[in-house]
Formats: C-alpha cells, sequence, structure tokens
C-alpha cells in the first residue's frame, strides 16, 4: 500500500502503539487492507457509568459496544481501547467488544433500592448503532428496558439505523422519555466518506432528522468535530439544513487530537489530503496552544485563538438566524418507579 492511496472504509491507516504494552509490532502493509471486524463477547459487571467530567451536561452514560467501527480518525474514545490490550488504530474499529447482557444489567441498575432516576445518554463513548447494532441489536433491547420501565435516555449516533426502532421510540416520546442526537460534523458527502467512513451518508441522516421530528421525537444535531481547513465553512449550510429538516437545537465541538487519537489523525490527514494535512494540523494547533489537543475541562471545548473565536461567531450567527424561538423539552422522570408496573416502591 502506497501512502498517497487511503485505505478505503477505515479511519486509521494502521494500528498505533499501545501506551500500555512493552512490546509492539507493525503488520505489513498489504495485510492491512484484509483486516475483517471480529466481535468478542465480554462480561461487564455494570453497564451504566457516572459521568464526572465537570464540562458535560449529562449525569449517566452506557454503552453497549466497545470499539466502533464506524472509522471516524478523530474519535475521542479511541484511547480506551488500549485498557483491553488493543490499538487505538484499526483494532478500534475492527475488534469490537459486544455486551449482550446489557440489557440484564441495566434492569438491575433500575431496581437498585434508592436509585433516583436521571436520564441516560445512550452513546457516551462509542456508537450504540454503529454497523453491528444490525447483528446484536443490544441497542433495542436496551431502549426495550427504558420504555417498559419509563426510564428517560437522551441517543447520540451517527447511524440512520436509528430508524429501525421507531416502534419503540414513538411510545417513548409520547410520554416525554426520549430525545435522539444526530452527528453531523458534514454535509459534504465527498468529504463525509473520509470523514467518517462507515456512517450513514449526509442525506440518509438529514432524512432521518426529518422522520423523527414528524414522528414527535425531539431531534438534536451535534456538528461535530468541526476540523479547520476541513469543516469549518460548513457551519451556516449544515445549521440550516437541520433546522428545515426540524430539528430543536443543535451543539458543536472544535476537534482535539488527545493521546494516541493524534497519530491516527496526523497519518489519516497526511494519506487522505496530503495537499492541506500540515495546514490543517498548524490550524488545530492554533486553537490549542501549538499542541494538538487539550485536556482541561472547559478549555477542551472552547478553544483559543482568532480561528476558534471565527468559529463560535459562526454559530452565534447560526443559532440566531435559524433557531430563534425553538426550544428542546426536558425529559420526564416522573413515570419511573422502579418497577414494570406502574405503582410505586414501598422501600
Amino acid at each position: 500500500m502506497k501512502d498517497e492511496n487511503i485505505i478505503k472504509g477505515q479511519g486509521a491507516q494502521r494500528n498505533v502503539n499501545n501506551r500500555f504494552d512493552r512490546y509492539t509490532f507493525e503488520p505489513d502493509d498489504e495485510d492491512l487492507e484484509n483486516i475483517k471486524t471480529t466481535f468478542t463477547e465480554v462480561f461487564p459487571k455494570t453497564i451504566v457509568n457516572q459521568v464526572k467530567s465537570a464540562d458535560l451536561p449529562m449525569e449517566y452514560s452506557m454503552n453497549p459496544y466497545q470499539g466502533c467501527e464506524h472509522g471516524c480518525s478523530y474519535c475521542f474514545a479511541r484511547p480506551t481501547h488500549e485498557y483491553w490490550g488493543y490499538s487505538a488504530g484499526i483494532d478500534f474499529e475492527r475488534k469490537i467488544m459486544v455486551k449482550k447482557n446489557a440489557p440484564e444489567l441495566l434492569e438491575k441498575f433500575f431496581r437498585k433500592r434508592g436509585y433516583q432516576p436521571l436520564p441516560i445518554l445512550l452513546s457516551g463513548n462509542t456508537d450504540c448503532y454503529q454497523p453491528a447494532e444490525r447483528q446484536f441489536e443490544i441497542t433495542r433491547q436496551l431502549l426495550q428496558v427504558c420504555l417498559d420501565y419509563r426510564h428517560p435516555v437522551n441517543i447520540l449516533t451517527k447511524n440512520a439505523l436509528v430508524l429501525r426502532d421507531l416502534d419503540i421510540l414513538k411510545p417513548m416520546a409520547e410520554q416525554n422519555l426520549v430525545s435522539v442526537s444526530l452527528s453531523i460534523p458534514t454535509i459534504n458527502e465527498e468529504l463525509r466518506r473520509k470523514m467518517e467512513p462507515r456512517t450513514s451518508s449526509a442525506n440518509n441522516k438529514l432524512k432521518a432528522v426529518e422522520i423523527l421530528s414528524q414522528n414527535g421525537i425531539p431531534t438534536h444535531v451535534m456538528v461535530a468535530p468541526i476540523i479547520p481547513g476541513l469543516n469549518s465553512d460548513e457551519p451556516l449550510g449544515i445549521l440550516k439544513a437541520i433546522s428545515e429538516a426540524g430539528a430543536q437545537s443543535f451543539g458543536y465541538t472544535l476537534v482535539r487530537l488527545n493521546d494516541s487519537v493524534e497519530p491516527v489523525f496526523v497519518k489519516w490527514i497526511e494519506t487522505a489530503f496530503p495537499d492541506r494535512a500540515q495546514k490543517v494540523l498548524n490550524l488545530i494547533r492554533s486553537m490549542r496552544g501549538g499542541k494538538l489537543g487539550e485536556k482541561k475541562y472547559f478549555d477542551r471545548q472552547k478553544g483559543e485563538g482568532n480561528i476558534a473565536e471565527m468559529i463560535h461567531n459562526t454559530f452565534k450567527i447560526g443559532r440566531k438566524k435559524f433557531f430563534e424561538g425553538k426550544e428542546f423539552p426536558k425529559l420526564s422522570t416522573d413515570g419511573f418507579t422502579g418497577t414494570r408496573e406502574q405503582q410505586l416502591r414501598l422501600f
């Protein structure tokens, strides 16, 4: 494989060293294009994670899969794969761990004595509607448990596969128990194929926003990440398109390349866009104090410098122009009793 030819269908162009391993090896180039996705069942003891980051708005999250087939080179979740002994590179996209016992664990969590319900983010790390979900349907089962227990859940995904579960989402929405956030960092389909090679097309995502909205399901869009020199000219076009499709709100983030995300992204940008790779990397550094990443709470969201300020101002204009007067509903915990039945628990 020559460097100028990107491996189609992958974000990572190679495995990167696992920072916890003493020994590493690099497979032959000709093997990289033929790596097949494998699935390994794992048996966690819990499925709901408490979110302790001060600058994130959610209290709980859950992830039915570890690793993600979507192949976004900038994915902040890549370093978590290293704790399993894998690489944050190709391994993250091709070695997927599956939590088949997740629905059972979620029901157990709901039945804990003294639990006070708060909305759970379904996908705080890796995508709950990645291609593996077509086969395993764990996300669908989790949503059914949430419906049975009348527990609110926020869904975050890059995949229009969420429409498969309209039969569960609609009755949840009728009880104010669900919202869906679609990640749409670009509506340029040629760029989308390179940035997130195994996600739904931009048109299919916009259609999903429209269908969800038509079915009474509160719909949010994450325009994320914004990568200067790649998609930083798109915010106003994206905001106009998602507003017309029925989205009620949006959010955005600036790209940050922490830990082992950095070498994956650098290799990807040099391979996919060799003519502007250094320009893009330098623009990112201009937002991150000369670095490519940032871990400080709140600072990691804002960035710094003229480029970051320009992006923030563009979104302010877009909010006023396309979303003024729109409100996103707050999900309800009123129906949760800790049982599948409606009556309250005595103890």
